[in-house]
């Protein structure tokens, strides 16, 4: 059986596959930071039934037979709208496809599901990521306060990106500008320069997976046990 055949047979399946399961969003408003780094995207999704007590993804249909993760901000579940904060400073068909994304646009995604980041309960929760883990850290914050302090850094490309978080958003989360390819350096020494009880903080991580890779590390080699360390990498 040659290639081309079974490349057939396989995207024919995928899209019974896809008729079968996918479910549908709308576009309610789609705005783009004047950096034109960060889509944000306001949807309505009338089928989802969203278990908001723990961090949640939707699985966004970005091209044909391509599917990318994405992290709802935060959930009313009374109207059914969530909103998505896409980093788009690169070339990856989610970045394209959020790029073009406009209102009353219809989002096609697979389901919603645990990202298993749950809130515990402690003294302390600090959250560490980059711009592919806004919607992360912003619904981490929302699941945590008022009962547990709740502090951070966010990885922010420049410093017009930095002032944009600050004006924009309502959060102890605090914008570290880029200095390296992944991040994880300035987020490092952000981190050392904080005092954080060692028995009562956890640890909660999202971003690009070398950026979590080297921050796990770090914690570890400051005595923090795996237990205090909850990572979520992103491929990118």
């Amino acid at each position: 059986m040659s290639a081309l055949l079974l490349s057939r047979i396989k995207q024919k399946a995928t899209k019974i596959l896809e008729d079968q399961f996918l479910k549908t969003g709308y576009v309610l408003e789609a705005r783009t930071w004047v950096t034109e780094d960060i889509v944000e995207i306001d949807l309505h999704l009338p089928s989802a039934t969203m278990q908001w007590n723990e961090v949640q993804h939707m699985k966004c249909k970005v091209a044909d037979f391509t599917y990318r993760d994405y992290t709802p901000s935060a959930w009313d579940a009374e109207t059914q709208t969530c909103t998505l904060y896409i980093d788009v400073n690169h070339n990856g068909p989610g970045a394209q496809w959020a790029k073009k994304l406009t209102k009353g646009d219809v989002v096609e995604y697979l389901g919603i599901a645990t990202t298993k980041h749950t809130p515990v309960n402690t003294s302390a929760i600090v959250c560490l990521g980059d711009e592919s883990a806004i919607g992360h850290m912003l619904a981490m914050q929302q699941l945590t306060q008022p009962s547990t302090r709740f502090t951070g850094a966010v990885l922010m490309g420049d410093n017009a990106n930095s002032k944009l978080f600050t004006e924009y958003f309502r959060t102890p989360l605090q914008p570290v500008e880029r200095a390296d390819s992944f991040g994880h350096q300035p987020l490092i020494q952000w981190l050392l320069q904080q005092s954080e009880n060692l028995e009562n903080t956890i640890f909660y991580l999202a971003g690009n997976s070398t950026m979590v890779s080297q921050l796990r590390k770090i914690l570890r080699s400051q005595g923090y046990g795996s237990n205090q360390i909850k990572a979520h990498g992103f491929w990118q």
